[in-house]
């Protein structure tokens, strides 16, 4: 496995795999990797020649300047693990190296937007538009792979590949959870003990959601798994929305066409989880 620090060697690198015909598969990450990462990693393998994973916790896309100072890093174990799997190149870029000088470019992704993670958090998704696109011009890839624990995320990438023009199959892979239910998250290494213990509630609550939407109004659903999921004092739901599973529009009638996923944030303590799950 090939470690690259700049877009200028990796740039070399991956023009020799094109020049013998490989489909290069692509997986951005911020570090502190775990098996949901890894599942990604496994996938692309199975599609592509050649996989490529970056490694950089991209500033643009913190709101709160916080929790961009307690992101996990872990880039030791993080190169490790990727070699223990097979990965046939890393690129781990300062800061500089992705962003030479400011990027000042605004997104316009209209509805989906604007709704659950956008008002939330305000210039996050413009942030990762940018350095996704900084990065798939760096890499250049056939196909980029990416969690649908990001479910909103993943159609913000979408949007952007097609307002940019870029031939690039977007490829959405499975959540990977851990054996009690909780998504895997770089940042469940940073909840307590207590909060780690009833994080899976949060997933057991969706898991129920689903068997009984059909006894419930849509609004009496969210109300139930709102209440339900702040019974524990422990756990604070910010938002939950149920969403077409295409459009992302906002479902007020189980008569509307569709498949559905229920969104959720919620807080467990200071630390911000997000889920969701298809009905």
């Amino acid at each position: 496995m090939q470690v690259f620090e700049t877009k200028d060697r990796l740039s070399i690198y991956i023009k020799q795999c094109k020049e013998r015909g490989e489909v290069v598969g692509f997986v951005p990450t911020m570090g502190a990797l775990h098996e949901g990462h890894i599942s990604l990693v496994k996938q692309a393998k199975e599609s592509c020649n050649v996989v490529v994973v970056s490694i950089f916790v991209n500033p643009t896309q913190f709101n709160d300047p916080k929790d961009l100072e307690r992101y996990p890093r872990t880039l030791e174990n993080d190169i490790k693990l990727l070699e223990s799997v097979g990965c046939d190149a890393v690129l781990t870029p300062s800061v500089e190296e992705i962003y030479p000088e400011p990027d000042t470019r605004q997104f316009d992704f209209g509805y989906i937007g604007e709704i659950m993670e956008g008002p939330k958090r305000p210039g996050h998704f413009n942030g990762v538009a940018q350095v996704v696109s900084r990065l798939f011009d760096i890499v250049n890839p056939d196909r980029a792979f990416f969690g649908m624990k990001d479910f909103q995320q993943i159609a913000i990438i979408r949007s952007m590949v097609s307002q940019l023009d870029y031939n690039i199959d977007i490829v959405s892979c499975p959540i990977v959870r851990e054996s009690d239910g909780l998504a895997m998250s770089s940042r469940n290494r940073l909840l307590s003990a207590e909060h780690r213990a009833t994080a899976p509630n949060i997933h057991r609550i969706l898991s129920e959601a689903v068997k009984i939407h059909n006894t419930m109004s849509v609004a009496e659903l969210k109300n139930w798994i709102i209440e339900s999921i702040n019974s524990n004092p422990l756990l604070e739901v910010e938002y939950v929305e149920i969403v077409d599973e295409k459009s992302l529009k906002i479902t007020e009638e189980w008569s509307e066409e569709g498949s559905k996923v229920i969104c959720i944030t919620v807080y467990a303590g200071e630390i911000r989880l997000i889920d969701n799950i298809i009905i």
